[in-house]
């Protein structure tokens, strides 16, 4: 008896295979190909980011070293509330949330800052 429900069960089997394939999820391979592909774009967007970051910071020296050689000191609070607010609305608009661009533009500034400093400290 079991051989005569045998084919019985791979058909149905076979029947639910095809069923789910044809539905609205995505196979597996489909949905790791769309996650590779969303992840290389999320790599390059990050290259690009620290590029920019990189290009930010070359700046930074540039004025680390102005300021040095000016005695001007590295902080400028007034300055850094002026970029913070432009960040929060720019952020805005990209859908970024106001906290999350504070924290970041407060990292940012922290590593500038420490650039700054190490100018203004080998200056005499």
């Amino acid at each position: 008896m079991k051989n005569k429900f045998l084919p019985v069960i791979i058909a149905l089997a076979a029947m639910a295979i095809v069923d789910k394939a044809d539905g609205q999820q995505p196979s597996t391979n489909a949905t790791d190909t769309i996650l590779e592909r969303k992840r290389k774009d999320i790599d390059s967007l990050d290259k690009k980011l620290f590029e920019v970051l990189g290009a930010r910071e070359r700046v930074v020296r540039e004025i680390g070293v102005y300021k040095a050689q000016h005695h001007i000191a590295p902080l400028q609070a007034a300055r850094f509330q002026k970029v913070l607010e432009r960040g929060i609305e720019a952020g805005k608009k990209e859908g970024l949330s106001a906290g999350f661009v504070t924290e970041m533009l407060n990292a940012i500034h922290k590593e500038s800052l420490r650039i700054e400093e190490a100018i203004s400290d080998d200056k005499p």
